[in-house]
């Protein structure tokens, strides 16, 4: 079984996970209302997917 004959340092294990960080998230157009929108889900504001309506819109008179 392979076994490491130095102990990696600190510096070259934090170098290794400075590249572990969350990626930015994907944002489009929604192509009815034009709002910011995730890619592949139904738009929060005006409730399209795909070009029809999957979802009711929320009103702002409702709680």
């Amino acid at each position: 079984m392979a076994v490491p004959k130095q102990k990696q340092s600190h510096a070259r294990t934090a170098k290794r996970r400075a590249q572990h960080k969350a990626a930015r998230p994907t944002v489009n157009e929604c192509p009815q209302c034009h709002s910011p929108r995730i890619p592949h889900r139904v738009c929060g504001t005006c409730g399209y997917y795909d070009g029809r309506v999957v979802v009711a819109p929320k009103s702002s008179l409702d709680f």
